[in-house]
């Protein structure tokens, strides 16, 4: 019998939404099959979490499986199936013999001229591992359920991490889909694409993508922080000054502190990393103050002058 897709997710049924996604997202990035290569057990839990979540992450269906009218595998309910015994009961009408047959006055008709073996098929599934099924299209009679989940990875930019996007990607079936990068997409993070994967005579399966954030040229992380080099001249490190310095937005204007040494941080405010709600974090830009990169022949007389006259030993900077 499936379990009580509530009890999977380890959440109340009064749960809000928002509850019943973080307890799904825990539990997906737990249970991962590429967080845990090789091990069935937690492959076996990820895919109930997954389809405990379809059930009671869709609005709809939650409604329904609250009402009674779809199980939790979201097959809809047959009351009165097999009398007051139930399907595999003694009681009146209800069962099927030792030779898998009906027995005790069982009506088909019941079913308005379905096809028993749709019946079960839809009832007991038929996909990979099912009910007396051999692999895929298995159960009873070869009756499929919902089709197969797929999986993939998908490489981002760090800016489109930040900001959201679309990115295409292509499966090995053939098939492409735009996937649509939420804001504040972290390294590791699954989307799910819910009716993407595998065709099945249910519907189909959901894909889960897999993202990675790739390096940036000029940005990096450090922790929950975004940090980045920033060139300077000589003169405005001396003199202070305005500069034109990259963000993830777009360039932006900095004022540079008379007298800025290398090492020094000057502080974007919303300009750095994204959480999951999109909330942005600070951008820092770490001065590296540089001289020219042709020798200067009046600079290097003042810095002989400035020897002589005013010696000092430079501070280490961590």
């Amino acid at each position: 019998m499936p379990r009580d897709p509530y009890q999977e997710l380890g959440v109340s049924r009064t749960a809000t939404a928002d509850e019943i996604r973080k307890a799904f997202r825990k539990l997906a990035k737990a249970n991962h099959p590429d967080t845990n290569p090789g091990d069935k057990a937690s492959e076996e839990r990820f895919k109930k979490v997954s389809a405990a979540f379809d059930i009671v992450g869709d609005p709809d269906k939650r409604k329904k499986f609250d009402a009674g009218e779809i199980d939790a595998d979201g097959r809809e309910t047959m009351r009165g199936f097999g009398g007051a015994g139930g399907p595999w009961g003694g009681g009146q009408g209800g069962g099927f013999g030792a030779g898998g047959g009906p027995r005790g006055g069982f009506r088909t008709e019941t079913f308005e001229g379905a096809d028993l073996g749709d019946i079960l098929g839809e009832m007991f599934g038929g996909g990979r591992g099912g009910p007396r099924g051999g692999g895929t299209g298995g159960g009873f009679g070869g009756f499929s359920q919902r089709g197969a989940d797929v999986r993939a990875k998908l490489e981002i930019d760090l800016v489109d991490a930040i900001r959201g996007g679309k990115q295409r990607i292509a499966f090995s079936d053939g098939r492409t889909i735009d996937v649509t990068i939420p804001k504040g997409a972290q390294d590791g993070q699954t989307l799910r694409l819910k009716g993407q994967g595998s065709p099945g005579r249910s519907g189909p399966g959901d894909a889960f993508i897999e993202l990675s954030v790739k390096p940036h040229p000029i940005f990096r992380r450090e922790g929950d922080t975004l940090v980045m080099d920033l060139p300077v001249a000589f003169y405005d490190a001396v003199l202070g000054g305005k500069v034109e310095a990259p963000t993830p937005d777009g360039p932006v204007t900095l004022t540079v502190p008379k007298g800025s040494n290398t090492g020094a941080r000057l502080r974007l405010k919303g300009r750095g990393l994204a959480d999951a709600q999109g909330h942005r974090g600070d951008l820092f830009a770490r001065l590296v103050v540089t001289l020219p990169e042709t020798p200067d022949p009046a600079l290097e007389a003042f810095a002989e002058e400035q020897k002589a006259k005013r010696p000092y030993t430079p501070r280490r900077r961590s």
